[in-house]
């Protein structure tokens, strides 16, 4: 869940096939004011509290802009499109290895979501996973998340399939191993496309799956919950780095959906964790919401030593 007190646009109108079969949030939208009023009554009452969750929501990804030659899939007003994804930037890294592709959260628009996968990029190399200068290719998938939160989960859910489509194609037509990262609300569009690749049986299509301060229920990643069981038959470790110093998800995703997120301290302790699923703590080295992929700041370091990107 990313800042919700950023600039806003009229989201893409729902509807009926956009959504996930079995959740529905068409009812009780939550719009950034009354989340943000939510949350200031509610630290209100905890004194300095209310401090930490301001400077929280104030933060961002380090600054860094990307140019106009970063690799990005878009689906933004295209979702009703025969082909719902388009390629835009350069994909001149024909020599590369292995590939990544970063799902970005909430509140993102078009050039914020271009930004973050290139901060990405500029993380991993400064975490060494590649002897490349530049880091390992990033790609990152731009979705329609600058709406509210309740338009902005039905967008996710949407984006299921056209993930799905994406990655699939990506490992018949491609080839090399491609690991998916997701930040925030981009672990609910990762969820929704892992139970898509998972009926239609491509599990085999991913090298890695890294959640990064998840933006979904805790316990929807065990083994009875919404993503469980895709999770489990995906031929692919499933890393959730989560982080305590996350005052997004410990304050405000708490406040606005009644429930705790994945991304703030792992696993539901009532959940059994799926087959192929690792929790891994990191608020030693994630101070805030923003600062996952940030080169210098945040847990990319540990996290390429398990997900194995050379």
């Amino acid at each position: 869940m990313d800042d919700p007190d950023g600039p806003t646009s009229s989201p893409e109108a729902p509807d009926a096939n956009r959504a996930d079969d079995d959740e529905d949030d068409s009812n009780g939208y939550i719009t950034r004011r009354r989340l943000l009023l939510a949350a200031a009554g509610g630290v209100g009452l905890l004194g300095g509290g209310g401090f930490y969750v301001a400077q929280s929501l104030s933060g961002d990804f380090g600054g860094y802009e990307a140019p106009a030659t970063q690799p990005m899939v878009t689906t933004r007003g295209r979702l009703d499109a025969a082909d719902p994804t388009e390629r835009v930037g350069s994909w001149d890294f024909d020599e590369a290895d292995e590939v990544v592709l970063y799902v970005h959260g909430l509140n993102a628009d078009a050039e914020s979501a271009r930004d973050q996968a290139y901060t990405a990029r500029l993380g991993l190399a400064a975490a060494g996973a590649t002897a490349e200068a530049d880091g390992p290719p990033v790609v990152g998938y731009s979705w329609t998340s600058n709406v509210d939160w309740g338009p902005a989960k039905q967008n996710a859910d949407a984006n299921a399939a056209p993930l799905a489509d994406w990655v699939a194609a990506w490992a018949d037509d491609d080839g090399r191993p491609l690991h998916l990262f997701a930040h925030s609300l981009g672990a609910r569009v990762t969820g929704a496309a892992l139970r898509r690749l998972a009926d239609r049986g491509q599990t085999d299509a991913l090298a890695s799956v890294s959640l990064f301060g998840g933006a979904i229920p805790n316990d929807s990643v065990g083994t009875d919950g919404r993503y469980g069981s895709a999770i489990a038959a995906v031929d692919a470790p499933v890393y959730n780095f989560h982080s305590r110093n996350d005052r997004v998800l410990g304050w405000v995703y708490r406040l606005s959906d009644g429930t705790r997120a994945v991304g703030h301290g792992g696993l539901a302790g009532s959940a059994n964790a799926p087959a192929g699923y690792e929790d891994v703590d990191v608020t030693d080295l994630v101070a805030d919401h923003y600062s996952y992929i940030e080169p210098e700041e945040g847990c990319l370091p540990r996290a390429v030593g398990r997900i194995g990107i050379e």
